[in-house]
């Protein structure tokens, strides 16, 4: 069934199969797109791409890394906030190049020989304090690889991929390393705090070091006082040992005669016709002549005392008998002094020789003693009295030394007291620089640490999981602008912008305008539609948002048509050439902010652009400019049909 309305370019009539057709293209072109670009994640196991490992462990603390290893059991397994749903193979570098040129392989990650020592040398330079290390710290790598005919977006996903497996990998190490600084930090900190702990302890000690120190001048003082007069003492000592000596042997010479003189006089006792010998012979012989006068005294004195009894009777005189009295007293006496020391000089004469024999012994012997006294006292003035002279004099003289040596003690202990005192105040000051520096480094618990190491390994989140499709919040407007407006160009590629009867029609401009529009509107209010039921599959928006998500998007398939068909209206079959390029750059500046800025500014300027704003938030500012842009391009249409309304003869006559 054929409709009222003029074909462009051809007399063909226009059916309701064709309207049907513009009616459903933009519908059928964003459910291409949806069908092809919606969740491609969750398709990823139609790509195959395989993991070359050449990693050579690293050996840390004796515990071996495999970090390479770690990785790629990561790529295949996944993590716990995504799985891993891509085809993984684990193969070699030959089969690797072989499946890259035959198609089985739409990537290749091949994780580099030195990837575990590379992603462990910068918590090895950490570990080692900077300083020599075997090798300076590096950044681990590993390579994507794609065949040359690869799909555009496959690089993309394959690299994104080995990129955030990369990433985790380097966040967990980071998380590892920073969690031992951190432990480190605390470590420190509770050092230094011994440390300044040890240096209060110094200080304390050289301040009480200082204290003595300052109390040992004065000793020292009295030490050399005490040694000068030890030394004065010792040469006086000297001096006095040496008189002992001279007297010592003053003393053997006199013990040598001594014995001499022994020696003689015991020879002399035991000699008869010596002097003594003469006087044992002689009391020998006087000791009778005692015993016989003390016989012939004790007669007289009795004689006399008869006498001196008889002499008063006899008429003698007073003092003659007491003359005679005291005559036979003086007579008793001398016969009992005579008797008595004839008792003690006969056993004495009778012993005498005996005795004078023991004592001439005893004598000969005391001899021998004096003559080894003598020898004695001459060794003891040789080998003692004179060695201990030499002694006390170099007794004087060390102590001179030490009297010396202690005074430069106390000039020394007095700078060494100076010396304590002034690093007791700096030590004090250590201390304290110490204690503001554990007060100063921070320190973590465990959990703590582990909590914190987390964090600075990843310290910025997106705050949203990680995109796993392209339809983001703007990718759906985006594309609907682009459709319907592919849409509204399609109906004026199918049908005339104006009536091929303008010249000769009798309807005002206007008339003729809406007449051509009212089709094309009508179509474009359907594509809306149609996209927007399309939309509300993928997007399962709420009611309120989808009804103003349709309304935007019928407003701008009606306002589409209309920008179309002033395009066709005032530039003819290169309008549509410009409908083209209007829908190319509404594309090239809606899907990157990295368009140079006179190309962005040109998209900002075209009928896409509040569309695409209105249909991601639809609001009054976005429906303004798309009424602004359809009446101005209905106005533009019934001027560009005004001005074909008039012709020369000439034209009339060649139609005719």
């Amino acid at each position: 069934m054929t409709l009222p309305i003029e074909r462009a370019r051809s007399r063909k009539p226009i059916t309701w199969l064709t309207i049907l057709g513009i009616l459903l293209l933009p519908a059928a072109v964003g459910g291409i797109l949806v069908a092809a670009l919606q969740n491609p994640a969750e398709r990823l196991d139609s790509m195959t791409a395989a993991i070359v490992n050449l990693d050579e462990p690293v050996t840390i603390d004796g515990q071996l890394t495999p970090l390479g290893r770690q990785l790629a059991a990561g790529l295949v397994e996944g993590s716990d906030d995504m799985d891993s749903n891509l085809t993984w193979v684990i193969s070699n570098e030959e089969d690797a190049k072989e499946g890259l040129a035959d198609g089985s392989y739409q990537a290749v990650i091949t994780i580099p020989e030195d990837f575990s020592a590379a992603a462990t040398s910068a918590g090895q330079a950490i570990s080692d304090g900077g300083g020599d290390t075997s090798q300076e710290a590096e950044q681990a790598t590993i390579t994507v690889t794609t065949p040359d005919d690869g799909l555009v977006a496959d690089d993309l996903i394959t690299g994104q991929i080995a990129s955030v497996a990369a990433s985790t990998m380097g966040s967990t190490i980071s998380e590892a390393t920073m969690g031992n600084v951190l432990v480190g930090f605390t470590t420190i900190g509770d050092q230094i705090g011994e440390a300044a702990d040890g240096a209060v302890q110094l200080a304390s000690g050289a301040r009480d070091a200082a204290t003595g120190a300052a109390a040992v001048p004065n000793g020292a003082t009295q030490l050399a006082s005490g040694a000068s007069e030890l030394g004065s003492g010792a040469s006086a000592l000297a001096s006095g040992l040496d008189t002992v000596a001279a007297k010592t042997r003053e003393a053997a010479s006199g013990a040598a005669q001594l014995g001499s003189g022994l020696t003689s006089g015991a020879a002399a006792l035991q000699d008869p016709n010596g002097q003594f010998g003469k006087l044992v012979g002689a009391a020998s012989a006087g000791a009778p002549f005692l015993t016989s006068a003390a016989s012939g005294t004790a007669s007289v004195a009795t004689d006399l005392g008869a006498l001196a009894q008889t002499c008063a009777a006899s008429g003698a005189s007073a003092e003659f008998c007491a003359q005679v009295a005291a005559a036979a007293g003086k007579a008793g006496d001398a016969a009992t002094a005579a008797g008595t020391a004839s008792a003690y000089l006969t056993p004495v004469t009778q012993g005498l020789p005996a005795a004078a024999s023991t004592l001439a012994s005893q004598m000969g012997a005391a001899g021998t003693g004096a003559s080894d006294l003598a020898g004695g006292l001459n060794q003891l003035a040789a080998e003692g009295i004179d060695p201990s002279a030499a002694g006390a004099r170099d007794l004087a003289a060390g102590a001179g030394q030490l009297s010396g040596g202690a005074t430069e003690l106390a000039t020394g202990a007095t700078e060494l007291a100076a010396g304590l005192d002034t690093l007791a105040t700096g030590t004090g000051d250590l201390a304290g620089g110490l204690r503001t520096a554990s007060n100063s480094l921070p320190s973590f618990t465990d959990e703590e640490s582990a909590s914190l190491a987390e964090v600075m390994a990843d310290p910025v989140s997106a705050g949203s999981a990680t995109a796993s499709t392209i339809f983001g919040p703007t990718a759906i407007p985006l594309l609907a602008a682009v459709v319907l407006w592919f849409g509204g160009l399609a109906s004026f590629i199918v049908m005339r912008a104006h009536t091929a009867h303008t010249l000769t029609s009798r309807r005002p401009s206007a008339g003729l305008a809406l007449r051509a529009f009212a089709p094309a509107a009508l179509i474009g209010a359907g594509q809306g539609v149609l996209v927007a039921l399309i939309v509300q599959i993928v997007a399962s928006y709420d009611a309120a948002t989808w009804w103003a998500f349709a309304g935007t998007a019928v407003l701008a398939g009606v306002v589409f048509a209309a920008v179309n068909q002033a395009l066709v209206a005032v530039f003819g079959g290169v309008g549509r050439w410009i409908g083209a390029l209007v829908g190319v750059l509404a594309v090239s500046t809606g899907l990157i902010s990295t368009v140079p800025g006179w190309l962005a500014a040109l998209g900002g300027a075209l009928p896409t652009a509040p569309t695409f704003a209105g249909l991601i938030s639809a609001n009054g500012a976005a429906a303004a400019g798309l009424v602004a842009w359809g009446v101005l391009s209905l106005v533009v249409t019934t001027l560009a049909i005004a001005l074909r309304r008039t012709t020369s003869a000439k034209a009339v006559l060649a139609t005719t």
